[in-house]
């Protein structure tokens, strides 16, 4: 470690050093420590750091890990080698889906205090990642233009007005939305702390089932917003509503509240949401949504539920970090993997805000090939600070006021600008 520190090292890997701050920021360094159980002397939080950055540069697979060493992705990690697959396994492994959980409240924590959760609306959607594993599993079938797949099960919460994750869960493909939801919410719950004011989930239909309203309605503090299926006799009870019950909002759209009540439900009556287009009755169309509180109804149909959409978003332009892939089938190491790519989303998400336009929009794999595997550079230690210099760095007018003479800058921000994993050195940047 010291004789690579001493040496200049260059390569074309040097953008992923623009994250040490944001660890810095975020505390990244005491998360990993934390999960991992173990003193910062130790080889053990290097590795989870190891998988952070390699979460960040949309890496999988040994052959892709090779190709990591000799161009300072093992120093950035407080190493004098990339780590193999089998130390990394075994780490994992030995980690509980239980200790993984508690680094997302941990982290999410941290993540309610910087501001990046507004926290009074969310959305929940379920993420099937296809799963190449030979065990014996439930298969999913896409669409119907599709045949079923073996998948991995993922289960997301995102800040509908952020559009941040929040926590998430997974488990084997068996598992159904109806039992993965309440963990899901419990551990949104431990990261938000909702007070006596409810907070509204937004649902798609897959998750419009008895177990699953009464469960949310009587032992959360959430409120549920969830499409009916259009099944028949839905159809049939909403060309029933009487024309006055609707509310006209503007041409063409209309909207009603009705109670609700579920067969054998014990927490009825719910709410129905039904909005009616068209503007001749022989033209209008219906459809329902189930809300398990009182709301207005046209601000949730129109306002909030459109938000839902940010989550599809959010997948197109961050599942390459990790969630776009299934190796193992052991949950230990499942969510180890994916939250150390949730940590990776965080200090890139924090790294945006300081690159300008168009870099800062790049979803994650571009964001990986162009900045952090692009920017051609060397990395050497003066004094007591490790100095990277950039020579083909973009907006380099905003980097520089960014991050050059980045000490001081930490310094008035009450930050720390001693690096723990690499012996207390100091960091800061060139430009040319």
């Amino acid at each position: 470690m010291r004789q690579l520190l001493a040496d200049k090292i260059s390569g074309n890997m040097v953008g992923l050093w623009l994250l040490i701050p944001e660890h810095l920021r975020l505390g990244t360094w005491q998360l990993l420590r934390g999960w991992t159980g173990q003193p910062g002397e130790r080889i053990e939080p290097r590795i989870a750091l190891q998988l952070v950055h390699e979460a960040a540069l949309c890496v999988a697979g040994v052959r892709h890990k090779r190709t990591l060493s000799q161009k300072g992705f093992e120093l950035l990690n407080g190493l004098p080698f990339v780590v193999a697959d089998l130390p990394v396994h075994q780490l994992l492994g030995a980690l509980s889906v239980e200790d993984a959980q508690r680094l997302q409240v941990a982290l999410g924590l941290l993540r309610r205090t910087s501001g990046h959760y507004q926290g009074k609306l969310l959305v929940i959607d379920p993420h099937r990642i296809r799963s190449y594993s030979k065990r014996q599993m439930r298969r999913h079938r896409k669409d119907d233009a599709s045949g079923p797949t073996k998948v991995t099960q993922t289960f997301f919460v995102i800040d509908a007005v952020t559009g941040q994750p929040v926590c998430f869960t997974t488990g084997t493909s068996a598992r159904t939305v109806s039992q993965a939801t309440p963990e899901l919410l419990e551990l949104a719950k431990n990261i938000l702390q909702p007070d006596k004011s409810s907070m509204l989930v937004l649902a798609d239909a897959e998750h419009f089932t008895q177990e699953l309203l009464d469960q949310v309605h009587q032992n959360t503090k959430f409120d549920l917003l969830v499409p009916m299926p259009m099944q028949p006799a839905v159809r049939k009870q909403l060309a029933s509503i009487p024309p006055e019950s609707f509310m006209r909002r503007w041409a063409g759209f209309a909207t009603a509240k009705l109670p609700f009540q579920l067969t054998n439900s014990q927490s009825n009556p719910f709410f129905q949401f039904v909005q009616r287009l068209g503007e001749k009755a022989n033209d209008w169309t219906f459809k329902a949504f189930l809300a398990t509180a009182d709301y207005d109804e046209a601000d949730a149909l129109t306002l909030d539920y459109p938000k839902r959409w940010h989550i599809e978003e959010f997948f197109n332009a961050n599942q390459a970090l990790g969630w776009n892939r299934a190796g193992t089938q052991n949950l230990n190491i499942r969510y180890g993997h994916m939250t150390m790519a949730l940590i990776a989303q965080t200090v890139i998400h924090q790294l945006r805000s300081r690159l300008g336009e168009p870099v800062s929009t790049w979803e994650a794999g571009h964001l990986a090939h162009d900045l952090f595997l692009g920017l051609d550079g060397d990395v050497r230690v003066s004094n007591n600070t490790i100095i990277v210099t950039y020579y083909n760095a973009p907006n380099v007018e905003q980097l520089r006021e960014h991050y050059q003479n980045l000490p001081e800058k930490l310094r008035a921000e009450h930050i720390d600008p001693r690096i723990p994993w690499l012996y207390d050195y100091e960091l800061d940047f060139r430009f040319r």
